[in-house]
């Protein structure tokens, strides 16, 4: 005779009543609804898969060959609108858990309970599912594999983004548009009433240099790297097959610590070559493998703040970094005596050469270099940093600046007016604007 306390006898006997008083399509919903929750952690996770790649997983993207890699790297491109897909889904996936919920927690749960504490009890199951599932466990592993969980998602994302093209394209519009509203009622403090402020504050015992020191911290927060990196035409850098004693003379003739080293071209950086690191192969024959002492190179983007690459410098304990534009192709460079050189301003030591940028003919006449960059142009005619703002675009360089206003390469002799000063061309080639005559017109 069968033991009716045995554990087993009595779970299939639940689960047969169970069976005869649930309907098929509640065993149905219950398994949708843990579909749904698979499919929201998926979804889940790649918002943070997506947004945690950093430069390096973005470089293997683009130097890889497989489909799956260029088909990321066209989401990354829009992220806007792969953000909007992904909350959309999101979004969408949890209410049906929700609605789906709510039947199967009928079907199963036949017990007289009041309304208001099964609606309770349904919140909290649903709330703890979704959070656990769908948004705690599938994120921790999405920033611990990044690159593999986007590869993952990378179809789906393309699916769903062309679903949701039309809500996401809204989204995108509607963020836009609170956006510039916003930036509209934003107070915008200048950087001469901050000055003013300085000079107001500041009694007898303030120095110049202090107030030029408070000067530099206050502009510091605003300033973007390609404000001061130094460009690809002025950087020193070495080709990876370059001969040792090749390499040698070109260290000697630059008489810098750090040199970049490129593969073919200047937009395929290899790495950095630190001098210090050759020292002990000086006497080393002709043939020297110096590419085995070559040190990882650390990518920055143009519009990284300054006051944010100086923490990732102190973090990193390095001191250089190689400047990339949005396509992924080199602009320069920029070092950390750059970065500190904007609080206290110029740095120089026994090794430093003497480049002069410009030469002053009289009170309100100079000569400058194109490649002058327009901040510093600024300081030394002793203007405000946003005077030019409305004519520069997203020019840099006084050469730049011209190069905005006319929309070609000006003629030697060409004079162009800008507020309160004539440009006049001195040198140039068909190339670039090498020397500008400028004149203070009172």
């Amino acid at each position: 005779m069968e033991d009716s306390s045995d554990p087993y006898s009595s779970f299939v006997a639940i689960l047969a009543a169970l069976s005869q008083q649930i309907s098929p399509e509640a065993f149905l919903g219950l398994g949708v609804m843990f579909l749904l929750l698979f499919f929201s952690a998926m979804v889940s996770g790649s918002e943070i898969a997506f947004f945690s790649l950093s430069h390096n997983h973005i470089e293997y993207l683009r130097k890889g060959e497989k489909k799956i890699h260029r088909k990321t790297l066209a989401l990354l491109e829009r992220p806007n609108t792969l953000l909007a897909t992904i909350l959309i889904a999101n979004n969408v996936i949890n209410i049906a858990i929700i609605i789906l919920s709510t039947m199967v927690f009928r079907a199963f749960f036949t017990l007289e309970i009041p309304g208001v504490l099964a609606f309770i009890l349904q919140v909290a199951l649903v709330t703890f599912l979704i959070l656990l599932f769908a948004e705690v466990l599938p994120k921790i592993y999405a920033s611990r594999y990044p690159q593999r969980f986007s590869e993952k998602m990378t179809a789906p994302l393309l699916v769903l983004r062309k679903i949701f093209q039309p809500l996401s394209n809204l989204l995108v519009r509607s963020t836009k548009l609170i956006d510039k509203r916003m930036e509209k009622k934003r107070p915008k403090i200048s950087m001469n009433e901050l000055s003013h402020a300085l000079e107001i504050t500041s009694d007898e015992r303030t120095t110049e240099e202090d107030k030029q020191l408070l000067r530099g911290i206050v502009r510091f927060g605003n300033i973007y790297v390609r404000e001061i990196m130094k460009s690809r035409v002025d950087t020193v850098a070495v080709e990876y097959n370059t001969s040792f004693p090749k390499l040698i003379d070109v260290i000697r003739e630059a008489g810098y610590s750090r040199i970049p080293v490129y593969r073919n071209n200047f937009d395929n950086v290899e790495g950095i070559l630190y001098i210090k690191d050759l020292l002990p192969y000086l006497d080393k024959g002709n043939d020297f493998q110096w590419q085995k002492l070559i040190r990882n190179v650390f990518f920055v983007p143009e519009s990284k703040r300054i006051n944010d690459l100086l923490k990732e410098f102190q973090e990193k304990k390095i001191h250089l970094a190689i400047v990339v534009d949005e396509y992924g192709g080199t602009s320069g460079l920029i070092t950390m005596e750059d970065i500190l050189e904007e609080i206290v301003g110029e740095i120089n030591d026994e090794f430093d050469m003497e480049q002069a940028i410009y030469s002053k003919l009289d009170n309100n006449t100079f000569v400058f270099e194109g490649k002058t960059l327009l901040k510093d142009f600024c300081k030394i005619t002793g203007v405000e940093d946003d005077i030019f703002n409305e004519a520069r675009g997203e020019a840099d360089t006084l050469a730049g600046l011209i190069l905005e206003i006319e929309q070609e390469i000006p003629f030697m002799g060409a004079k162009i007016k800008v507020g309160k000063f004539e440009f006049e061309i001195d040198s140039v080639d068909k190339r670039r604007i090498k020397r500008i005559k400028v004149s203070v017109i009172e």
